[in-house]
């Protein structure tokens, strides 16, 4: 039979004691040897001295462990307390005490709390070991939770099982923060200064845990070096704080100061140029390099009559100025402001550029207006330089309108003495009119608008502005615009004036220009033969239009007298066949008809004017036969030639009158 094990020795486990106590072997192994020497027989060789020896061994692993906590705790207080000497920045520091009372406790998570005020609630600051989202994020008002314990007792308070506990009453969503993280034993200490709680450092644990009283005490240190830290780096906050105000208010003063002086130099070269007698282009450079900016000044009309840019300033919104562009409305609006508060306002803002606006007032009335282009806000002491710089520039403004008057007036008085029958001193005259680049000697062509709600002054004044119409005179004579101009420089006034009136009045107008007049003396009757073509224009229903006066002396003549209505029964008689025709069928008739008459009733000439076949034409002219019966007489001729003109220049209204009696 084999021989059974012998049981082992004293001297055997003392030095397997001594092994696992050199090693630092975890309890369980000591645990582990005292079971081993417990389950050994009674067999008088000492059990009892070797299960004490075990128990002796057992006692100074834990008395060793106690030591290793105790040195693991005053270290980590220590470490703390030097983190508190050498640094200032508070979050990062909280965060540090945090990580530290987890690792020293051997917990699953830490948090540390601090008190607001005005929510009158404890925010979380700093955490550490945390996997749900919420818990650095938790708050608790003061009355819920362990907080509220905390903060009567002044004490550290701790429980084995927070969600189960009863001793204080319980926030609901701080109970679902908890089970989230899956917290069950939980243990608080106040950060106390002086006698407030301004705070409170957390260890918490996924298991059911009691923790030693000098666990607490060390965690309790660890609160009290937190406490000194928030106070330490509040007070740091508000030296810095008070510093960075002082340093900023000395800076805002040095800033203030300086702008004050530039002001006043800008006031100062702004009225040195004025006293120059600098043109307004000048001023307009000196304000924008002033303020860093572009600046157009506008008259009444909005028209820019003045420009300058900073070096190498590059304004998109001031490039697209216009008149009548999208941002039109916007400036209106701000000019309306800036009128009734005499300040300057923030027109619009297009990208990272703004247009502030001023409107220029002379007396009673508005010479027009002055905007800024610039990137980024001005302050208030740039803004009054604006302002004044905005009043220098309409003193120029009233000055250009003085001697605008004064020149308006003379024009005004010369062609008001040109139009007069009696034409008294004709050399004088000749001499003004060269004094204003127009020469009599030479044939001239006379030009009469009408526009609709007697703006013909505003049309004037906008022509004026244009400074477009060199060697005119021109100026409002009885409600309507009169311009007299060399025969050659007829059609562009005609085209320039109506392209003025119907961007300003839109179809509000209508003119007629004057055939070349070899000298003054024909001006008069001239002047009164297109006064009296005016109410026939407005009859046949032209508008928007300046027509030439060999156009209009057959229907002076011949309707004078007549109104649209019977105008329209002209029409209906003799070319409404044709013109019925063409509307209810989608042709082009009366078109070719009249390119017929035009072109001395040649079809093959007609057939090129239109870009048609001349057989086309043909055909075409079979069908007008059929519609309007035989016209191959003279007189009957001229009657559809008028007929198809005044067709040609009426407008909508006549039409449907035309159709109407055509039923």
């Amino acid at each position: 039979m084999p021989s059974s094990p012998q049981p082992p020795d004293g001297e055997g486990i003392a030095r397997d004691l001594v092994a696992l106590l050199h090693q630092g072997a975890p309890a369980e192994a000591f645990a582990a040897r005292l079971a081993e020497v417990e389950s050994l027989p009674e067999d008088g060789r000492g059990k009892s001295s070797l299960v004490e020896l075990v128990r002796m061994a057992m006692a100074v692993h834990n008395r060793l462990e106690l030591w290793q906590q105790r040195e693991s705790g005053l270290l980590t207080v220590i470490e703390s307390a030097r983190d508190l000497t050498a640094r200032l920045e508070l979050d990062e520091l909280l965060r540090t005490i945090a990580s530290r009372a987890r690792n020293m406790l051997g917990s699953h998570v830490s948090w540390l709390s601090t008190y607001d005020s005005e929510a009158g609630e404890f925010h979380v600051l700093a955490a550490d070991g945390a996997l749900a989202r919420g818990t650095g994020k938790m708050a608790t008002s003061r009355d819920r939770g362990i907080v509220s314990v905390v903060m009567e007792t002044r004490l550290p308070f701790s429980t084995p099982d927070y969600l189960h506990d009863t001793r204080f009453p319980h926030d609901p969503d701080l109970d679902q923060t908890f089970r989230d993280e899956g917290i069950a034993a939980v243990v608080g200490v106040p950060l106390l200064w002086e006698a407030d709680v301004i705070g409170l450092l957390f260890v918490a644990d996924r298991y059911h845990r009691t923790h030693t009283a000098q666990n607490v005490s060390i965690l309790s240190t660890l609160a009290a070096h937190a406490a000194v830290a928030i106070k330490n780096a509040m007070a740091f906050r508000q030296a810095q704080a008070a510093l960075r105000s002082a340093e900023t208010t000395r800076a805002e003063l040095e800033l203030h100061a300086r702008r004050v002086q530039g002001a006043a130099e800008a006031h100062g070269e702004m009225t040195s140029l004025l006293a120059r007698g600098a043109p307004l282009a000048a001023l307009c450079e000196s304000l924008a390099r002033l303020l860093d900016g572009g600046v157009i000044v506008l008259d009444e009309a909005g028209q820019a009559i003045g420009r300058g840019a900073a070096p190498g300033l590059a304004s998109a919104a001031m490039a697209a100025y216009a008149p009548h562009a999208g941002t039109s409305s916007a400036l209106t609006g701000a000019l309306r402001q800036s009128r009734q508060i005499g300040r300057s306002v923030v027109a619009f803002q297009q990208g990272e550029e703004s247009c502030r606006a001023i409107a220029v007032i002379g007396g009673n009335d508005v010479l027009g207006a002055v905007l800024l282009f610039r990137r980024g806000e001005l302050d208030e002491i740039a803004v009054r330089t604006f302002e004044r710089s905005a009043t220098v520039i309409g003193v120029v403004l009233l000055s250009r309108e003085r001697m605008e008057a004064t020149k308006t007036r003379d024009v005004a008085t010369l062609l008001r003495a040109l139009l007069s029958p009696r034409q008294d001193d004709l050399a004088l005259q000749w001499d003004r009119a060269l004094g204003f680049g127009l020469d009599l000697t030479q044939p001239v062509s006379l030009l009469v608008v009408e526009i609709a709600d007697s703006n013909a002054g505003y049309a004037a004044r906008r022509l004026r502005a244009a400074e477009t119409h060199a060697g005119a005179v021109f100026d409002e004579i009885d409600g309507a615009l009169v311009l007299l101009t060399a025969a050659t420089r007829a059609e562009p006034c005609r085209r320039s004036v109506a392209e003025l009136a119907g961007r300003e009045f839109g179809s509000a107008f209508l003119g007629v220009v004057s055939r070349p007049l070899s000298g003054p003396a024909e001006i008069p009757a001239t002047y009164t033969a297109l006064r009296r073509a005016l109410p026939v224009l407005r009859r046949i229903g032209i508008r928007s239009q300046i027509v030439p006066q060999n156009e209009m002396a057959l229907y002076s003549t011949l309707f004078e007298t007549h109104d649209q209505d019977s105008l329209a029964a002209f029409l209906a008689a003799s070319i409404g066949a044709l013109t019925g025709y063409d509307q209810k069928r989608g042709t082009e008739l009366a078109p070719t008809l009249l390119c017929y008459f035009d072109a001395q009733q040649n079809a093959k000439v007609a057939a090129q004017r239109l870009g048609i076949h001349v057989n086309t034409v043909r055909q075409r002219l079979g069908t007008i036969e059929d519609l309007l019966g035989h016209w191959g007489s003279a007189t009957r001729v001229l009657e559809i030639h008028i007929a198809l003109r005044l067709w040609t220049l009426g407008d909508e209204e006549l039409r449907r009158k035309v159709a109407a009696r055509l039923g």
